[in-house]
């Protein structure tokens, strides 16, 4: 069972082994080969952070359409409110490294496009989550706190809708967001991103997060695509409640 109660709270549950250990070794063997690195030679292991794209093959499809997470999504984003999906998002894959990272500040995640569909640093968030249900961490290698595992302001995603109603429908674009909400957050208390093979994170879409530097052994592989609403989120969904209760409202 998803404990609602700590997603309104903290703005994120882990859902233990919500898809097989199994199925992650399979989607790890197809990542390790197109990061062009040699898993057994940690010399080819030359850059700090390896981005690959969306991957549908039948493993992340399997891996993604579980019972128990689609019992999750219902849970936390609401019976009927989102879409399934047949693959994953980006996957950062993070290796021990002395090099910066590059991309590890703390952001909220834009959910839709601006004026410019090309430009990622136009795109934007309003207060109704306009086109994300959920932001998701999905592990595919077991992960430490020394293994690089993603940043959480807990408690942060009651900071950002008092920042975001003034906006309208139309929202704030992903930098101006940013530039509120992390000075906003600061004062939330830290947690990581950690856990098993098969575990998911599933985060409040206003959640302010970051990444950081690897600095243990073992490369990290971890999947972060949004689960997409099928439509505005309705006022049941626990996501929605937790936007309205930052706003004060009952």
């Amino acid at each position: 069972m998803v404990d609602v109660d700590a997603f309104l709270a903290d703005g994120y549950v882990r859902v233990e082994q919500a898809f097989p250990r199994e199925l992650a070794a399979e989607c790890r063997d197809i990542l390790w080969r197109d990061t062009g690195c040699d898993p057994a030679d940690p010399a080819t292991w030359t850059r700090p952070v390896v981005r690959l794209g969306e991957h549908a093959e039948e493993p992340f499809r399997a891996a993604v359409n579980t019972g128990a997470l689609h019992a999750a999504f219902d849970a936390v984003a609401g019976k009927g409110a989102w879409l399934p999906r047949v693959g994953l998002g980006t996957f950062p894959v993070r290796f021990p490294s002395d090099q910066p990272p590059g991309d590890d500040g703390w952001h909220i995640d834009a959910s839709f496009p601006g004026d410019d569909p090309a430009d990622f640093l136009s795109y934007r968030v309003n207060v109704a989550s306009k086109g994300r249900a959920l932001l998701m961490l999905f592990l595919f290698s077991d992960v430490g706190e020394d293994d690089g595992p993603t940043r959480i302001r807990v408690g942060s995603h009651r900071d950002v809708p008092p920042i975001l109603e003034p906006a309208g429908e139309a929202g704030l674009t992903f930098m101006d967001l940013a530039g509120k909400a992390v000075p906003a957050s600061e004062h939330r208390p830290l947690a990581y991103a950690t856990g098993q093979a098969g575990d998911v994170y599933l985060c409040h879409p206003f959640l302010v997060h970051a990444a950081q530097a690897h600095r243990g052994t073992t490369p990290r592989f971890m999947a972060q695509p949004p689960l997409l609403p099928a439509g505005p989120l309705p006022p049941s969904s626990p996501v929605r409640v937790a936007i309205e209760k930052a706003l004060g409202r009952p």
